[in-house]
């Protein structure tokens, strides 16, 4: 997760309050995935940006997650999200966010 990013993250969670924020990312593979859930969640692992040492307990889910899909309109999601599915390792994804936000989000939804 880029810098830049982490620190919109960040702004939005000082500014609505870590129970109000879910973070949806899109990675295309598990450890990257879990890299950034990490982020969000427990600080920047790599301690290189604004979210170094910043515990925020985001709940994170990726896009491919059962509640994350459930709750998008299905023609766009399969238009949109689709073709992607059928070239990522899902299962791998779903494990690696998941594992990651068991262990560090506080606030999940």
């Amino acid at each position: 997760m880029d810098l830049e990013i982490q620190q919109r993250v960040k702004d939005l969670t000082e500014k609505h309050g870590p129970e109000n924020v879910v973070v949806v990312i899109g990675g295309a593979e598990a450890e990257a995935s879990g890299l950034s859930a990490e982020t969000v969640a427990a600080g920047d692992p790599t301690f290189a940006g604004p979210l170094a040492g910043v515990a925020l307990g985001l709940g994170v889910y990726h896009m491919v997650e059962p509640e994350v899909k459930d709750e998008c309109d299905a023609t766009i999601y399969d238009e949109q999200c689709g073709m992607m599915e059928m070239v990522l390792d899902v299962d791998a994804i779903i494990e690696e966010v998941k594992n990651v936000r068991d262990e560090f989000s506080q606030y999940n939804k």
